[in-house]
């Protein structure tokens, strides 16, 4: 996790993130969805090079690498700085890549509470801009500092690996760079930097450690900022840089109310498809495809309100659609995390596990308005853990699932106690029949289901009258600004996720 390693680790011990069980992948009860066809071929090599690299008003400029061949075409390769020390643009310019060369730090860290010393640097990036990175290289945006990646759905930006640009890569492909980091300085909990400050505290700190520089999150600043994110596509992230110790998609730690996200896309992470770690993080339109650990994954004190969200695992790949919190002496620790999810709609598809869903550590959470298939037809939908997770009372509204077992026993909670948590919310049913088609639109089964309004929970929530992730055929908000694969197809958009995005201007 961030704060047990460079970024993310996948196991900071055995109660920090892992999650037990192994298996085959027995398709039993599958989503009614077309038969798969191979990805189509990568679009002619048209793309031709831009002349230059842009001036910036960084005080380091872009490196001109000369120009690289690729199944898209020849572009120019721009190398960004390892450091944005002033306010800087960096514009779409057809043919051209953006390239991390290791690091890459937006602003200097400015600790835990705003001063007249934070460096201010904003981050801006034009709709459309491309950007590849090789192993460990990442993009770090500290404390103090703010991105403004805002793509558009015609155009959106991508964060990619070489191996993609270069076509090299197939279904199962990941794990090729690092990721994108947001540093903020909204309360957190289980603090590293001084493990005996309050929590929730400007004194209770996370390290992001392994790094040449150290960086942290957290602080007191609930309406921090880390700027905005908005269709963005994120591909092929979680580098590995040692035992326990791996990068992942878009990492969030600390973030304030602030900070804008939307329209993100994480398509084959090598660790979680996101993580959001202490502070808030407020998302709508949210797609995580092939994740190889947890989808959705979020800790020490988090905040978070999530409504339209797609999550499809990778066939013989992923563990959990979601894990919440970690089982660990903080679990007392305060503020107590509170995810609240609406109008999401997951398709468990990968390897067999111990379950789809695991809530614990204390955790209060709520899943309304929802739909959760699983694809392998052995694997559990919901297991609770920790006698403080029951006391917290997650709540579940209008929420459907389609597993051959709906419930399972997890430490000292009983796969009954959670089925009479789960049969406490209203219009829920843990033993419906998938009629979703296209893999995760709406069908009569879902349209049957009486929605909850998501607004009694935060203000934050659309009004709903259904639920799952979207509508019908004629909600279309997934397309344009995502790509495809064998996984899930999202119809008219940028393309294959194995080939890089041409556009005509």
């Amino acid at each position: 996790m961030l704060g047990c390693g460079l970024v993310v680790l996948t196991g900071c011990g055995a109660d920090e993130i892992s999650s037990p069980g192994t298996g085959g992948n027995v398709i039993v009860n599958p989503p009614t969805t077309p038969p798969t066809s191979p990805p189509p071929p990568p679009p002619p090599g048209t793309v031709t090079p831009a002349a230059e690299c842009p001036e910036i008003a960084n005080s380091v400029p872009l490196g001109d690498e000369g120009t690289l061949e690729t199944p898209t075409g020849e572009y120019r390769v721009c190398a960004l700085p390892a450091q944005f020390t002033e306010s800087s643009t960096l514009p779409y310019v057809q043919g051209l890549l953006y390239r991390f060369n290791g690091r890459v730090d937006v602003g200097s860290d400015g600790g835990p509470t705003p001063s007249a010393d934070d460096t201010n640097v904003t981050l801006t990036i034009e709709p459309g801009a491309i950007f590849y990175a090789s192993g460990s290289s990442f993009l770090m945006v500290n404390r103090g500092n703010q991105i403004n990646a805002e793509g558009s759905a015609e155009m959106p930006i991508v964060f990619t690996s070489r191996q993609n640009v270069m076509g090299e890569n197939d279904e199962n492909s990941s794990g090729q760079w690092g990721g994108v980091v947001l540093a903020g300085r909204a309360p957190v909990t289980d603090c590293t930097v001084a493990p005996d400050a309050e929590p929730g505290s400007a004194s209770c700190e996370r390290a992001v450690e392994g790094a040449a520089q150290a960086a942290h999150f957290g602080g007191a600043t609930d309406d921090d900022s880390s700027g905005v994110m908005k269709y963005v596509q994120i591909r092929y992230s979680g580098f590995v840089l040692s035992a326990d110790n791996e990068l992942q998609s878009l990492t969030t730690g600390g973030t304030g109310t602030g900070t804008e996200l939307s329209h993100i896309m994480s398509y084959n992470s090598s660790d979680d498809g996101v993580e959001f770690f202490g502070g808030y993080a407020n998302v709508k339109n949210l797609i995580v495809v092939g994740s190889e650990d947890d989808a959705l994954d979020t800790d020490t004190g988090v905040r978070a309100n999530l409504q339209y969200v797609i999550v499809a695992s990778r066939a013989n790949a992923g563990d959990t659609i979601i894990e919440a919190d970690s089982t660990n002496e903080k679990i007392a620790d305060r503020p107590q995390q509170n995810t609240q999810i609406s109008n999401a709609t997951f398709i468990y598809s990968g390897a067999t596990r111990d379950q789809a869903i695991r809530i614990r550590g204390g955790t209060d959470y709520a899943i309304v308005n929802s739909v959760l298939v699983d694809a392998t037809g052995n694997t559990p939908c919901i297991r609770i853990d920790d006698a403080e997770t029951v006391t917290a009372a997650p709540t579940f509204h209008s929420f459907v699932m389609d597993c051959a077992t709906a419930f399972r026993d997890g430490g000292d909670v009983t796969a009954a106690q959670t089925q009479g948590i789960f049969e406490g919310g209203s219009n829920n049913n843990a033993g419906y029949t998938s009629t979703l088609t296209g893999l995760f639109i709406n069908g009569s089964n879902e349209s049957a289901v009486a929605a909850f309004d998501p607004t009694a929970l935060s203000s934050f929530f659309d009004d709903v009258d259904y639920i799952g992730a979207v509508r019908d055929a004629s909600d279309t908000w997934y397309a344009g600004w995502t790509c495809n694969s064998a996984t899930a197809n999202f119809g008219t958009n940028v393309g294959d996720c194995a080939s890089l995005p041409v556009y005509s201007s």
